[in-house]
């Protein structure tokens, strides 16, 4: 009865083919690790927060005078409000972890290399709209902090020449941040950054079941095949990882669950104390900062004094890693076979964006620590540029190792 159904729905919709051509029939490299967990894992974090954001804007008002409220409303009154609003506020930050993550691997493995380039571009693409997303849904709580973080996020754009004090007025919908802005950007956070992503995301793996998943030896599986066609190296994603992703969702689930019934605030690094105040526009917080999946970026923008050039610098480090797949001229893609230039690069890039993203996070309040921070920050901005900027030179002359000519079982 059941191969009838599927039969009359194949003739009018291709279903089983598109569960052999995505799970049950989609070879992927036998040799997957332990940093192949995290696309799926984004994945899972994509879903919670689309259904837990589907919870709260049942109760959610964005409007400005009844924002706050209608958040505690959420919290104290509606049921089970609480673990729903934790797990949408933990979850943002879950996913840029994962995301990160999931990204390193990606560089470490040569993933954004010929043929992926538009695996990396989507990806990336992907990226931008994940950080739109958490900066539109950053105002809604219309706490102190959300409501100075997007005063000063939103300025930014009026740093612009020509146009930026017609598009800073544009994003906030009035001259200064206030109801018009709460309402668009509730709109933009629930209904059409969402499609962008959920559309970026079926072109990801589109692109990427089309050319094949790369593996930790960078070998193309593809090249070698046996007589019915099917690669010697690769096994179906079906049941064999979509199983074994199973063990990584176990794990995180359960350090999820720790964070959000034990440390939903993380100590102000998940959400900051001053989002438990109303927002006041009479009364600036003591220090603005944005919640730390933005602060790399922030520390470039503060650690360059003029406030133009601030702005295309933040905006040249996120550009930047676009341009990977024509920077990086080695023909070897996995960091197993890399030359040391390239390995102390990809390290002093990491311990870059990581000191970075702590210096986003402190006072620019003009005392002898805040100076000391801003220049710390221009010599590791200095680190973050060099990294893309001096690549297509270190990796041509790097002194990389013979890549085997199939997968190895490490």
């Amino acid at each position: 009865m059941f191969s009838n159904l599927m039969g009359w729905v194949d003739a009018r919709f291709p279903a089983t083919k598109m569960w052999e051509d995505h799970l049950s029939k989609y070879y992927a490299p036998k040799n997957f690790n332990f940093w192949y967990f995290f696309g799926s894992l984004a994945m899972l974090v994509l879903v919670l927060q689309i259904v837990t954001g589907i919870f709260l804007t049942m109760n959610y008002k964005p409007d400005a005078e009844l924002a706050f409220a209608s958040v505690e409303y959420i919290m104290r009154d509606v049921e089970w409000g609480w673990l729903i609003r934790y797990l949408h506020s933990t979850g943002a930050s879950a996913f840029f972890i994962v995301i990160y993550l999931h990204m390193f691997r990606g560089l470490i493995y040569g993933s954004y290399k010929q043929p992926r380039e538009l695996v990396w571009l989507f990806g990336m693409f992907l990226y931008m709209a994940l950080m739109a997303e958490a900066f539109l849904g950053y105002l809604l709580p219309w706490g102190q902090m959300s409501f100075w973080g997007a005063q000063v996020i939103i300025s930014l754009f009026g740093a612009l020449p020509v146009i930026g004090g017609d598009l800073a007025l544009w994003i906030r919908g009035d001259f200064v941040v206030a109801d018009a802005t709460l309402n668009r950007f509730f709109a933009f956070h629930v209904i059409a950054v969402p499609l962008v992503i959920l559309g970026l995301v079926v072109a990801h793996i589109i692109a990427l079941h089309e050319v094949g998943s790369n593996n930790p030896d960078g070998v193309e599986i593809k090249k070698n095949k046996d007589k019915n066609g099917i690669p010697l190296d690769g096994i179906p994603f079906h049941p064999y990882y979509s199983v074994k992703d199973i063990v990584g969702v176990v794990v995180f689930l359960f350090i999820f669950s720790l964070v959000v019934f034990y440390m939903p605030e993380m100590d102000g690094w998940f959400l900051e104390k001053d989002n438990f105040i109303p927002a006041d526009r009479l009364k600036t917080p003591e220090h603005i900062v944005p919640l730390w999946y933005f602060t790399p970026f922030y520390a470039i923008l503060r650690a360059v004094p003029d406030k133009l050039m601030g702005v295309m610098a933040m905006g040249g480090a996120q550009g930047l890693l676009f341009l990977l797949p024509w920077l990086d001229r080695s023909p070897v893609k996995s960091i197993r076979y890399r030359g040391p230039y390239f390995r102390w690069a990809l390290t002093l890039f990491v311990i870059s964006f990581i000191v970075l993203g702590y210096l986003g996070t402190q006072t620019s309040d003009g005392t002898t620590l805040a100076i000391n921070n801003t220049v710390m920050a221009r010599i590791f901005s200095v680190i973050y540029f060099a990294f893309f900027i001096l690549m297509p030179w270190y990796t041509s002359i790097d002194k990389d190792k013979a890549v085997p000519e199939r997968v190895t079982s490490k």
